[in-house]
């Protein structure tokens, strides 16, 4: 039996030497940034200003790769497969993590076993955002006017399941009103939509401040915590309903599995570039999202609660994606 025994325990400590010095030689080679979503998309934006800042940090070049597809699915099957060695690395929006798993019947993986948090980067909430035509200048005006409408108001969203549609369904139910869901392909042609009239309102994402101020929109509340800065004027709905509040966030992610010197590292470097002023002031520049810089049990807890409550409001709203 010890003739056995004895030879696993120095293989196991042969590994872990070999874990140990793998993650003190980190990293050894360029980084992979990988994102599932077009060039000029929230994710992407963050992504490369993040590189080269990491990159110097690191002492290794960060080369950002877009996977698109699946909303978000598909760069993450790529991370979560791909060597646990802090080499290949995911900028993942939430919506993978905390709708998806609900949306769809299968998924090539389970994202929150397959793929372990770094950290927090950014997150943002909702305007929102009606067209200057509906006679409604404040939140509760627009509450009051939805209420009454016969036919019921129609809001356009990103698409079924997207976070657009299910805050704004979320809203629905706590002010009691009713309103048609119009999907569209994407927030751009959302957006385009509500500003043309083919919709009444929309949940927006901060990157249309351009809009709003040319008045082609006119924002009415706000879903995150407080009011945002790019915005200070319109009033977060959490004012008016304290338990409401609906952000979306992307974070650093890495396969299950990558050393914990080396996750502690990512960490460290990424929440200092996160804390530069110049990054603050280009992440704000360039859609009003702000750095989110999170403890790492608190980021964990955070995709726990959210997956809960998107996982009620899908059921709710009975929206899947085959």
């Amino acid at each position: 039996m010890r003739r056995f025994f004895f030879p696993l325990i120095l293989a196991a400590l042969a590994a872990l030497s070999l874990h140990d010095a793998l993650a003190q030689q980190y990293p050894s080679r360029p980084i992979r940034l990988l994102v599932g979503f077009p060039p000029g998309g929230g994710p992407d934006i963050v992504a490369r200003l993040l590189a080269p800042k990491l990159a110097d940090a690191l002492g290794h070049p960060v080369v950002v790769e877009n996977r698109i597809g699946g909303t978000g699915t598909i760069a993450g099957e790529a991370v979560a497969k791909s060597p646990a060695d802090g080499h290949t690395l995911l900028v993942g929006q939430d919506g993978l993590f905390v709708i998806n798993p609900h949306l769809y019947k299968q998924m090539p993986i389970d994202p929150l076993k397959d793929l372990v948090p770094v950290t927090s980067l950014v997150s943002n909430g909702f305007f929102l955002a009606i067209n200057p035509s509906v006679p409604a200048n404040s939140f509760t005006e627009f509450i009051e006017y939805a209420r009454r409408s016969e036919p019921p108001l129609q809001y356009g969203s990103g698409g079924n399941g997207s976070q657009h549609h299910l805050t704004m369904e979320r809203l629905k139910a706590r002010a009691g009103i009713n309103m048609v869901h119009v999907p569209y392909k994407g927030g751009a042609p959302a957006t385009t939509a509500t500003v043309a009239g083919e919709v009444s309102a929309m949940m927006s994402g901060t990157s249309t401040a351009g809009q709003i101020r040319a008045g082609r929109l006119r924002a009415i509340a706000f879903t995150g915590p407080r009011r945002s800065r790019v915005l200070p004027d319109v009033p977060a709905i959490a004012e008016f309903y304290p338990d409401f509040v609906m952000v979306q966030w992307y974070g650093l992610f890495a396969p299950a599995g990558t050393p914990d010197t080396v996750i502690a590292r990512l960490r460290t470097e990424t929440n200092k570039i996160l804390a530069l002023p110049d990054v603050k002031e280009k992440l704000s520049n360039a859609g009003g999202v702000e750095p989110w810089i999170t403890a790492p049990e608190e980021f964990a807890a955070q995709i726990r609660s959210e997956y809960a409550t998107y996982g009620k409001l899908v059921k709710e709203v009975g929206a899947k994606i085959d």
